[in-house]
């Protein structure tokens, strides 16, 4: 799409009935960041283990870092992915493939409060062969799904390396966290993804619908929640705080996404959106911690 509009169009796009759906995407995202955000008392662990989950190696560990590379370490200033994730979140800190020690640490404390010990985290790191032996390997999720969507997310492991191009995402079918952001919240927030599914026993079933538009919600906020229970719960007043900037507008994304498929147009929605989880998170995370 051009950046460039003819001057009727930007005329038209001025009227008042063009700024109906940001502000009611506004509404609406905070609406839904609302009901799904909201933290409740915290309950830790998970209250089903899969026995079909490969024990892990005891010399292996569980979080394991990428050697640096100064070139692909610069990536998140080449790939306009990378830098548009940090003007949507307002964080140079997304995707910057430099994950400090606070990041990890608190990444290693959510997994052992939570019993998360078969879930492998990667930090910043690129390991074909280990992902597609824990594709091959996690038989808590069915061969049906690991052999046609697993393989299709592995071979975009593959070739589209998140070393370069970013995106912090749990994989639920190989039980994998990958993190490109040194950032603690959305850390956790992977976390909580990863605590969600070890409860889940169709987990196979449970991973495909989430590629339904507006069905990912109801994941994306289960691991908020999580995530936003668990910081205020067990962390620092700072990264409660942290938590609610960076969760609300990260929810709106998918708010405002899922929305635009079906009223377009696309765009108005997911800004009124991430502009409205932006008010929301910067209200709650005041509210909060003043509590």
């Amino acid at each position: 799409m051009s950046l460039f509009r003819s001057t009727k169009e930007h005329e038209r796009n001025r009227s008042p009935r063009h700024f109906k759906p940001v502000a009611a995407a506004c509404l609406l995202g905070i609406a839904l960041l609302g009901a799904g955000c909201a933290t409740v008392p915290y309950e830790y662990g998970v209250t089903y283990i899969d026995p079909r989950l490969p024990p892990e190696p005891p010399e292996e560990p569980q979080i394991v870092r990428g050697r640096p590379n100064r070139v692909l370490d610069a990536s998140d200033w080449i790939w306009p992915g990378s830098w548009l994730g940090k003007l949507i979140l307002w964080d140079r800190r997304v995707d910057n493939h430099k994950i400090g020690e606070e990041t990890e640490a608190v990444l290693q404390r959510y997994l052992e409060a939570n019993e998360l010990h078969h879930v492998k985290a990667r930090l910043n790191a690129y390991h074909v062969r280990d992902e597609w032996r824990r594709l091959r390997q996690n038989r808590s999720v069915g061969a049906g799904w690991r052999y046609t969507i697993g393989v299709l997310g592995w071979l975009q492991y593959t070739i589209l390396p998140g070393r370069f191009f970013g995106g912090d995402h749990y994989n639920p079918y190989s039980n994998t966290i990958n993190l490109y952001s040194d950032i603690p919240a959305i850390a956790v927030h992977e976390g909580g993804h990863a605590k969600d599914f070890a409860d889940r026993r169709w987990k196979g079933t449970y991973a495909a619908v989430y590629i339904i538009p507006l069905v990912n919600l109801y994941h994306e906020a289960l691991a908020t929640s999580d995530a936003l229970g668990y910081l205020k719960d067990a962390e620092s007043t700072e990264l409660q705080r942290e938590g609610y900037q960076i969760m609300y507008p990260a929810y709106g994304t998918y708010v405002g996404s899922g929305i635009g498929i079906f009223v377009p147009p696309l765009e108005a929605w997911y800004a009124g959106a991430v502009v409205g989880g932006h008010v929301l998170g910067r209200t709650a995370a005041a509210r909060r911690v003043e509590d």
